[in-house]
């Protein structure tokens, strides 16, 4: 994300207060990126360890990232009372990795070391990104611990999915240091702004779908997912369960965020469709094919020799956006389209918008002007949200993630409705 709103967020010439908790699981090395990124990003970084953490990282390693020193006990520097001080002036407390035994002391209020006091004294933000085997996710203990720290206003982000310790794959694996980063950046943007997501599961959808025509070619768009993916991140900075559907990115996974692939069209309407529900909001921000061929070639489709060019049939996919808005398959969700518009004979960008959400029958519709390319794969986004009771919304150009969470100030606005 660019910087611009970051930092308005902020007193003039204030670093940020972090404290980095590193509760004692093998994902401890990992935060050390994390821990990097903070620094050399700007902020005032103290490292809190665990006793365990330290099995795995050493307090050296700490103090040389951060520049401070490093202790897991109350009773280093007691003069200072650090285990009320560290939470008292903090801007935001992340924790990561956040072990069950952490999450479990936390839930109870326990506070037997200088991590767990601080996590008592902290008024500000607090992020727990887990990191643990399966079986202890799932664990109706962990859930429980789980479920009360989210009552409370802790953003616990869900795991990863992929390789845990040893041989053993599934979910419980610490989600990507950069995008804990970027996730912590949203969550200090927002400073103590409540979590207005909480308890609230949303959908996204991202990316361009590909329509094959044999087992090389495809018809497809330039969709690059970067504005899904900032709606999904910022969703889970303000407290959602969110299931991201991206279709061909090459991004990494939001932290937090439980992510479906898709490629084509029909399978993006399976896992929209299906998420949608149990979904308080789903916005559609994936560019999916209007047409598909009518038949795939098995064999890749040569050449012709003397010149000519085949012939492809093709026929309508079906129409998500209208399915879901004019078919509720939860009352009361709210559902965001976009429109990708250049304009033509038969309208403006703002007209053919309009058009579109009055035929689609969503809440809201973000029109895009991109006229020239614009917009795709770009960092930064203008739009104008258009909804069904007539209002209009201009976002001014700036960062997806600014865009981002204006589409989501109004979601939580018709949520309240």
């Amino acid at each position: 994300m660019t910087t611009d709103r970051y930092e308005a967020a902020l007193p003039e010439g204030a670093r940020p207060r972090v404290v980095l908790g590193v509760a004692g699981g093998i994902a401890a090395y990992k935060a050390c990126e994390l821990l990097r990124r903070l620094t050399e990003s700007g902020h005032d970084v103290t490292v809190v360890p665990t006793a365990a953490a330290l099995e795995f990282v050493g307090a050296p390693t700490w103090s040389a990232l951060s520049g401070k020193p490093v202790s897991a006990q109350v009773w280093d520097r007691v003069h200072e009372v650090p285990h009320v001080k560290i939470g008292q002036e903090a801007d935001l407390v992340v924790v990561a990795p956040a072990t069950a035994d952490l999450m479990a002391k936390a839930a109870h209020g326990i506070a037997d070391d200088l991590l767990t006091n601080t996590l008592l004294t902290a008024r500000c933000p607090v992020v727990l990104a887990p990191a643990m085997h399966t079986e202890m996710w799932e664990h109706p203990a962990t859930v429980a611990n789980v479920a009360t720290l989210r009552e409370r206003g802790v953003l616990v982000l869900e795991p990863a999915d992929g390789r845990l310790t040893g041989k053993d794959t599934g979910k419980g694996r610490l989600p990507d240091p950069v995008e804990i980063f970027d996730l912590c950046r949203e969550v200090l943007t927002r400073g103590r702004t409540p979590a207005d997501l909480t308890g609230r599961h949303v959908v996204v959808s991202a990316g361009g779908t590909r329509e094959y025509l044999d087992p090389v070619r495809f018809l497809g768009n330039r969709s690059s997912g970067l504005q899904g993916y900032a709606l999904a991140r910022a969703a889970a900075a303000r407290g959602a369960r969110v299931t991201l559907v991206a279709a061909n990115t090459a991004l990494t996974d939001p932290a937090g965020v439980d992510v479906v692939r898709v490629e084509t069209t029909a399978q993006l309407r399976e896992a929209v469709v299906a998420a949608a529900r149990e979904a308080d909001a789903v916005v559609m921000a994936a560019a999916p094919a209007d047409y598909r061929p009518t038949s795939v070639s098995r064999a890749k489709i040569k050449k012709a020799e003397d010149g000519s060019s085949p012939t492809i049939e093709l026929e309508q996919n079906p129409d998500i956006l209208k399915e879901i808005s004019q078919h509720r398959l939860r009352e009361g969700a709210v559902i965001v389209g976009f429109a990708a518009e250049t304009g033509d004979d038969t309208g403006s960008v703002l007209d053919l918008g309009r058009a579109k959400l009055a035929r689609k029958g969503c809440d809201l519709l973000v029109v895009n002007d991109v006229s020239g390319g614009a917009v795709f794969g770009s960092p930064d986004n203008a739009a104008v949200i258009l909804s069904t009771q007539g209002d209009t919304v201009e976002v001014p150009r700036g960062s997806k993630a600014q865009l981002a969470h204006v589409i989501w100030d109004l979601v939580v606005a018709g949520l309240a409705r």
